[in-house]
């Protein structure tokens, strides 16, 4: 597993809450397995108690992206090194699980999982994966989505760093909004014109005409 994979969790974690809409997906420990996709051993040490405690997490995490997003860059890298000094994490080397064309080890970077409880495990990966992702393609690789109400986290892949929607759903929605304030405004306009134009020559004296 490599080290970019793990700012997925951080993303995954974040989009669990719709402020805009308050609706808040993070309700159970069910819901906490699941953000950790394949890593069962650790999401079978979450309990109740995890919740809140990723709410906690989730809240600092989006303070992240919400600076990052803003062109707070200094900020976003202060805040993501808190989270790193309270989560640390152990790399390791790792190649058990994948081999190349002769047989051998594929090594990556790990990181090992040997936390208190499970939100120090996730928060821990998810913390170290973004700090990757910034320092590899830039803060401003991490955005909100400009979609209103949608506020979800995402990290720009993209060659040209245009990426401004966290999906294609909220970029059309996005679009079709933007192509209908334009025709409303030129229906406007439109209507200001004939009218002036209408007023115009209501103004004129028959021996004007």
């Amino acid at each position: 597993m490599e080290l970019a994979y793990y700012s997925d969790y951080a993303v995954r974690l974040v989009n669990t809450e719709e402020p805009a809409r308050n609706k808040d997906a993070l309700t159970s420990v069910e819901v906490i397995r699941e953000l950790f996709g394949p890593a069962t051993q650790m999401a079978r040490r979450a309990t109740d108690s995890d919740v809140t405690r990723f709410r906690s997490v989730r809240a600092r995490l989006r303070a992240v992206f919400t600076a990052a997003d803003e062109g707070d860059h200094t900020g976003a890298v202060d805040l993501l090194n808190s989270l790193l000094l309270e989560f640390p994490v152990s790399p390791q080397i790792s190649g058990h699980d994948t081999l190349d064309e002769e047989g051998l080890p594929r090594w990556h970077m790990h990181l090992a999982d040997h936390p208190s409880n499970a939100t120090a495990g996730y928060a821990a990966i998810a913390a170290m994966g973004l700090a990757f992702h910034l320092t590899e393609f830039g803060a401003d690789r991490l955005g909100l989505c400009q979609a209103p109400p949608c506020r979800n986290a995402y990290l720009d892949t993209s060659t040209n760093r245009s990426r401004r929607y966290c999906s294609d759903r909220c970029a059309t929605r996005a679009n079709v909004a933007a192509y209908r304030a334009r025709k409303r405004l030129e229906a406007e306009r439109s209507d200001h014109t004939g009218l002036t134009e209408e007023n115009s020559q209501e103004s004129t004296t028959p021996a004007d005409r």
